[in-house]
């Protein structure tokens, strides 16, 4: 390493205070890929045998997603943080260079792609990976947490095909810390996860656990099947169940993850793409507000801006319509009021749907236990 030089007129070097370090705060948006970037369609074997020998160009994005990543990124590189986009998929890698043409064709930076090698599990013989997805993507989710960065928030998308609103529920509770270790061995082993994969997902789970209290503010699951959003009533307030994308646009413009501009584009790409009509993005709106995700205050601006813009349009009886919004609101409070708080999952509830045994049943007898099946 070379001396420092010496100044003019022979005095002593001049001493460089190192530089402070600048504390910018990460933000990380996690995306599944299949049916919630891409319309894939593996109904049939037909039409999962022409998956590999799609090219980028072939593969379809669902109306108004890349909008939606592209003004994430910008806005909050505007606010000063660092954007960090993920996708993780359930794909073989072998598509991966179809999968990266693609999002290149649409525009999109990326921090990292992941796939399932499911090359491996054959050469493995471990048959029942194939298909098991709850394991697979929860793993891989705490492995990509611990290897960084280590955001202090997040926003995960998802699609209510493979298990997603589970999967990303159990990630955020492993990383607030509020997600005890025994309940989660149990909800693995009910779904399917074999044994040696709930070691592993434990001993990743123990890296980042509590590494972020409240870190994933919301968890936007596309109702690519058409779900009722009632059902996602167990895992909580985080979940924002959304029937297209101009939805989750709305519910973080008004989170302050989005401004008018990225909505506005988000709006447009639908129309133009779905060949949604005015009337249909404003029921969207309505929709969200009526199931309590969207104050009503923030869909009145919402409506406006799209209407500024010819992409909605006032209803022909606003005041009555507002009306109606307003009872269903408060209709919908007045539920909650009357449930138990909803501020995280109810994982008896959860460990019922899939099939496992609640903590009561546990406490039986052996002779008294109902038979496995």
């Amino acid at each position: 390493m070379s001396a420092p030089e010496t100044p003019p007129g022979g005095a002593a070097p001049l001493a460089t205070p190192p530089a402070p370090a600048l504390q910018i705060e990460a933000v990380t948006f996690r995306w599944d890929l299949d049916k919630t970037y891409l319309r894939t369609e593996f109904e049939s074997l037909r039409k999962m045998v022409r998956i590999p020998f799609e090219a980028g160009a072939d593969k379809v994005h669902l109306p108004g997603v890349p909008q939606l990543i592209q003004g994430l990124r910008r806005c909050a590189s505007e606010r000063g943080e660092r954007p960090f986009v993920f996708f993780l998929s359930a794909s073989p890698p072998q598509i991966g260079a179809a999968i990266r043409e693609k999002l290149a064709l649409d525009g999109i930076e990326y921090d990292g792609l992941t796939f399932k090698d499911q090359l491996r599990n054959l050469v493995r013989g471990h048959w029942r990976s194939l298909r098991e997805q709850v394991g697979y993507k929860l793993g891989e989710l705490l492995r990509a947490r611990a290897a960084g960065p280590a955001a202090t928030r997040e926003v995960l998308f998802g699609d209510d095909w493979e298990s997603d609103p589970l999967i990303y529920t159990l990630y955020a509770d492993v990383l607030a810390g509020t997600l005890d270790d025994d309940i989660l061995a149990r909800i693995l082993e009910a779904v399917g996860v074999q044994r040696r994969d709930v070691e592993g997902i434990q001993t990743a789970a123990r890296l980042v656990h509590g590494t972020a209290p409240g870190g994933v503010a919301r968890i936007y699951i596309n109702l690519e099947r058409r779900t009722p959003p009632s059902q996602f009533q167990m895992f909580g307030a985080r979940i924002v169940p959304t029937f297209n994308y101009l939805q989750a646009a709305a519910s973080l413009f008004e989170a302050g993850a989005l401004d008018s501009a990225a909505l506005v584009e988000v709006a447009r790409a639908i129309v133009l793409g779905a060949g949604d009509s005015s009337h249909r993005l404003r029921n969207s709106i309505d929709d969200l507000t009526r199931r309590g995700h969207l104050r009503l205050a923030t869909r009145d601006r919402i409506v406006r801006m799209l209407a500024k813009h010819d992409l909605t349009s006032l209803a022909r009886d606003e005041a009555a319509l507002r009306s109606r919004l307003r009872a269903a609101l408060e209709r919908f409070r007045r539920r909650r009021r009357d449930r138990r708080p909803l501020a995280g999952p109810d994982y008896e509830r959860v460990l019922a749907s899939v099939g496992g045994k609640p903590r009561e049943a546990e406490k039986t007898s052996s002779d008294e236990a109902a038979p496995p099946g």
